[in-house]
């Protein structure tokens, strides 16, 4: 992921420096956190991780119906292999798996084309654009909002 917060600086809300100063606690509970709040998935070459997505599980009893797609990132070299399709695949199986979930939502970057389309690919919507999320060395730049409904419930749990 320290790869990543470089490589694809624009992508991200932390920065590389600040993720290098994270204590190796706050990685574990990243890939296998033990409250159960958050899933990890990685793509492999061989023994070479390529790809990662992580999903962020509500807690609070009136948000607990959705989950937030964070940390997604393909090494530059393994684009366009199917990778980030295979690991947003993943997150949605394991997301509609789970009964009390409905929907999930991300954020990508204004201008990051290719990842909105691999979004829509598997079904994301967009509704809506956060203006000046992040500052990036090039100025302000917006968030793409996006959705993907996972199942309808017709009534509260």
């Amino acid at each position: 992921m320290l790869e990543a917060y470089e490589l694809a600086a624009d992508a991200f809300t932390s920065t590389a420096e600040e993720r290098a100063a994270e204590p190796e606690a706050f990685w574990v509970k990243r890939i296998a956190d033990p409250s159960g709040l958050s899933a990890a998935f990685g793509a492999f070459e061989g023994q070479e991780l390529i790809g990662t997505v992580a999903l962020e599980f509500a807690a609070k009893p009136k948000t607990k119906h959705k989950a937030l797609v964070i940390g997604m990132y393909v090494t530059p070299g393994a684009r366009s292999t199917g990778a980030g399709r295979a690991l947003l695949v993943a997150a949605i199986e394991h997301s509609r798996a789970i009964d009390s979930l409905l929907l999930l939502t991300l954020t990508v970057t204004e201008g990051n084309a290719p990842a909105v389309n691999l979004y829509r690919s598997v079904g994301f919507q967009q509704y809506g654009i956060e203006p000046m999320a992040i500052l990036t060395p090039s100025g302000f730049k917006g968030k793409v909002l996006m959705w993907l409904q996972l199942r309808r419930r017709a009534t509260a749990a």
